[in-house]
């Protein structure tokens, strides 16, 4: 069984991913982030139905750091309630799940 989890962003724009993502990595609670293009969010907020252009990110990172990682993505993002969750990975290819968990250690 793997200990590593995939973290699902969403953010307003490129620029705000690419903050998000850099300072994840650099500060080891990720072992790495995807940047995915554009998407479109379809969602309920204060009454109101809103459909709005946004950009996602995917970051890995060992489960032990996944609060910190989603404490640190909350701190930067600028969304009253962004949608950041954490999905487990079940599954995958060992070696890449060990790099995960070795490069997302603070220790290492």
């Amino acid at each position: 069984m793997t200990s590593q989890v995939s973290v699902y962003i969403t953010t307003p724009d490129r620029d705000t991913a690419l903050v998000i993502a850099r300072a994840l990595v650099e500060e080891k609670l990720a072992a790495c982030a995807n940047i995915l293009g554009p998407i479109t969010s379809i969602y309920r907020w204060e009454g109101k139905v809103h459909e709005e252009g946004e950009v996602a990110l995917i970051a890995k990172t060992d489960a032990a750091r996944a609060e910190a990682l989603i404490a640190r993505a909350k701190a930067l993002h600028p969304y009253q309630v962004p949608c950041i969750v954490a999905w487990p990975i079940v599954a995958g290819f060992e070696p890449y799940l060990d790099w995960i968990s070795a490069e997302s250690n603070s220790a290492s």
